[in-house]
């Protein structure tokens, strides 16, 4: 069993050559690899192997917050529960996560596909690329994960082992509950934002009762209600891409939690890309079109998710919530039918929810996005973000008005359009 140890360029090659299946996969012997550390995340090494036959990418834990430093410390468990959430998502959704080639506990590392061409999402929409099969591929990836390690789909007692297997991801859970729910509505050390000019809406969102009210019942559900194994960090950083291909990555953060929260992530990040254009466009209006396919991917990405996840449900026959037989007569199906549209009703809702509090933390907390940092005259990325933010708060607010996925972007599209 080896002790821990934080792996570099040096160390790495005569490790993984001491993996057969890893060095088979490479090919030659370790001396002939190149290893390139590529790691720009918050908490995690991240490196690409590769010898003249392949690569792989290598990413190990850290035992401390790497955006922060090791003043916060953090479990080198996470890589375990990623690589089981990994696992689990491949059962159902293979084709759209990497091949996991090895995991070793005791170093907190996976070694896992390399993926090329493929960029992280967040980069192609900072540069205006299109890509015309993410919303379905993203839908799938989250009906398929969301619905198949729910009790819709699984036997209350798989259900309860999923969650007592994921259950001690305390750490992460509650860097969500801090960095997420609470620190963007209270005074934190680690905040920040554009100032001087978010001061006040900083301040302002700090005394706002009735949306800090609001926050705090979705914080109370993302820590109580185990609805399915969620990925728990699902934004446009943590999806690769090409225009025929994407592959979700970086589910350390997995537990089993609300469904909602995972759908809103994706629905919160591609709202913020779409009020960032402006910051990176070459000419006012330059990017009209382009903002325009960022809101049709946001209304594709909940229509083709709630179809799909309605008709794995329809299909299923497995579940112990909703058992079939208990409504096989026209009356029964009926209510069934009912019932189903009220359950999606509620995740729209939930998941509207969830993507208006995720905008507002990657503005006025810790962890912000490229997406709007890049733009580099302070007063422009200050009036993207302040848009952002009026748009976040009323997703958070009004969720429940919201008839529709149309209405969350006709809303998008007259706060751009205001002065």
């Amino acid at each position: 069993m080896s002790a821990y140890r934080a792996l570099n360029d040096g160390s790495l090659p005569e490790f993984l050559g001491s993996l057969p299946q890893v060095k088979e996969l490479l090919g030659g012997e370790p001396a002939g690899w190149t290893v390139e550390e590529v790691g720009d995340g918050n908490l995690n090494l991240v490196f690409i192997v590769r010898s003249p036959k392949t690569a792989v990418v290598v990413k190990q834990a850290l035992p401390y917050v790497r955006l922060v430093g090791d003043s916060w410390p953090l479990p080198l468990s996470r890589s375990y529960y990623e690589h089981m959430a990994l696992v689990e998502q491949a059962k159902h959704a293979p084709k759209l996560v990497p091949k996991v080639y090895h995991f070793d506990r005791n170093l907190a590392l996976i070694v896992m596909e390399y993926l090329s061409p493929h960029i992280i999402m967040r980069k192609g929409l900072i540069r205006g690329i299109e890509y015309p099969l993410f919303a379905s591929h993203i839908a799938e990836f989250m009906a398929q994960t969301l619905f198949n390690t729910s009790p819709l789909a699984t036997t209350a007692s798989d259900h309860k082992r999923r969650i007592w297997a994921f259950a001690d991801n305390i750490e992460l859970c509650k860097i969500t509950e801090d960095l997420v729910f609470t620190d963007p509505y209270r005074i934190a050390k680690l905040n920040h934002w554009t100032s001087p000019d978010l001061d006040e809406i900083a301040a302002q969102f700090r005394r706002d009762e009735p949306l800090k009210a609001a926050v705090q019942r979705r914080k109370l559900q993302f820590m109580t209600s185990a609805e399915a194994l969620i990925h728990g960090d699902l934004h446009t950083g943590s999806i690769m891409l090409t225009p025929t291909d994407t592959r979700v990555i970086d589910p350390e953060f997995a537990f089993v939690g609300p469904m909602g929260f995972d759908v809103g992530a994706v629905i919160g990040n591609l709202l913020l890309a779409f009020y960032s254009q402006d910051g990176h466009e070459a000419r006012v209006y330059a990017r009209s079109p382009y903002r325009h396919w960022i809101l049709m991917q946001v209304e594709q990405v909940w229509r083709l998710f709630s179809k799909r996840f309605v008709e794995l449900w329809d299909k299923s026959k497995s579940g112990d919530a909703y058992m079939p037989e208990l409504f096989q007569d026209p009356d029964g199906a009926l209510a069934f039918t009912t019932e189903k549209q009220r359950f999606m009703r509620n995740l729209f809702v939930d998941t509207i929810s969830f993507a208006g509090i995720k905008m507002i933390r990657r503005i006025l907390g810790l962890a912000h996005t490229e997406d709007l940092e890049s733009i580099a005259k302070p007063a422009m990325r200050a009036k993207c973000e302040t848009k952002a933010l009026t748009l976040a708060r009323r997703l958070v607010i009004d969720a429940e008005r919201l008839t529709g996925i149309s209405d969350v972007t006709s809303a998008a599209r007259a706060i751009h359009a205001s002065p």
